[in-house]
């Protein structure tokens, strides 16, 4: 077959770039298997969206034929108050990936740079490669983001650095005494990307205060979501924090209409309803410690986490394993792209789905041991 003529328009960095790999439907793996199945591959909350949520949503279905407000004024002001910001330092996205990659197409040029770390979440490298940057990427230290090599890392070419806190898919953090060095210690025309689509699940006090360095006008864009614990990742909805000249600039290369109305909508009603957030956060805790213990008492690995996932390491091929829980009717995501070759990354599932994951790791587990006899 002749080649086609596109790849003659086509960038030449783009041919450099691997798309972000998606999970398998929990659907095609039902109807492919005959049997129900669970999904642990995407850090969703197993509770759901919020039962507000849910109503808000309904409610405004007859209203969709209308296109939303494209400034979601009532959201960034509700957003504003809880965070204590001006409505002017508050800015919307379909989800918090939108704003990594807002931020890559507003600051960055073929030719410059941006600094991130080998394992973080690969939409960070994505959004840099995407407009033709480059990428530097510094090893992990303890399984999280060694701040001082980054910050050696910046160049008169760096234009942004990408953190993510916790850190997918590890569940580490750093605290908000090593970003503040950190922050000190680099150009200040420099921009930090923060991304904390986890902090809610977050229980400790040295915790990364994002939202004081975007107070006192740091160069930082804090990013959060509506994905994670509220429970919203199929309307994608996020939004970033950052002073006001910041989301100036970023506002002129957003599209208008990157929020729907029903995410709005959605998102306005799970942020007044704290009990199911609470509900959330206190399951994730206790399903995080059952889960901890029982993969002690097997023997294996992982790395304490704060989020509301797990990275495990069985010692095995992830792909392998992957391919093996799929089979069992459990979906969890394999780590060889994050340059964890024998890891899976587990979400925290409700109490049920956690025993089902564990069985079928233990089923795993036998027949790689009769395979290899």
């Amino acid at each position: 077959m002749p080649r086609s003529i596109i790849y003659d328009i086509l960038p030449p960095w783009s041919s450099r770039i691997r798309p972000y790999p998606p999970g398998k439907p929990v659907e095609e793996v039902e109807r492919e298997l005959g049997r129900t199945a669970i999904r642990l591959a995407s850090n969703e909350n197993p509770l759901g969206p919020s039962p507000k949520a849910q109503e808000a949503i309904r409610h405004h279905l007859n209203r969709i034929q209308s296109y939303p407000d494209g400034s979601g004024y009532y959201l960034r002001r509700k957003l504003a108050e809880i965070h204590q910001l001006k409505i002017d330092q508050i800015i919307l996205g379909a989800g918090s990936t939108d704003l990594m990659e807002l931020a890559a197409k507003t600051f960055l040029s073929v030719g410059d740079e941006a600094v991130t770390s080998e394992s973080a979440f690969y939409m960070y490298r994505l959004a840099i490669e995407d407009m033709g940057a480059g990428v530097v990427a510094t090893p992990m230290r303890e399984s999280t983001f060694d701040l001082a090599a980054m910050a050696h890392a910046i160049t008169q070419k760096t234009k942004l650095v990408y953190l993510g806190n916790p850190n997918n898919p590890t569940g580490t953090i750093f605290t908000a005494e090593a970003l503040n060095r950190f922050l000190d210690a680099i150009p200040p025309q420099v921009l930090v990307v923060l991304d904390e689509a986890y902090y809610e699940y977050v229980q400790r006090p040295d915790y990364s205060r994002s939202v004081d360095c975007v107070r006192a006008g740091r160069n930082i864009l804090a990013l959060r979501t509506f994905s994670k614990v509220h429970g919203l990742a199929g309307l994608r909805l996020g939004y970033g924090m950052g002073h006001r000249e910041l989301i100036e600039c970023l506002n002129r290369i957003r599209s208008p209409f990157n929020a729907s109305s029903v995410a709005q909508v959605a998102g306005l009603a799970a942020l007044e309803d704290h009990e199911h957030v609470a509900r959330s956060i206190e399951m994730n805790a206790r399903e995080m410690k059952f889960l901890t213990r029982e993969l002690t008492l097997l023997g294996l690995r992982y790395t304490p986490s704060v989020g509301n996932f797990l990275l495990i390491d069985t010692g095995r091929d992830c792909e392998e394993d992957f391919i093996r829980l799929l089979h069992e009717g459990v979906i969890v995501r394999p780590m060889k792209l994050y340059g964890f070759p024998t890891s899976l990354r587990v979400t925290v599932g409700v109490h049920e789905e956690n025993q089902q994951f564990l069985e079928a790791l233990q089923r795993v587990a036998a027949s790689s041991v009769k395979a290899v006899k």
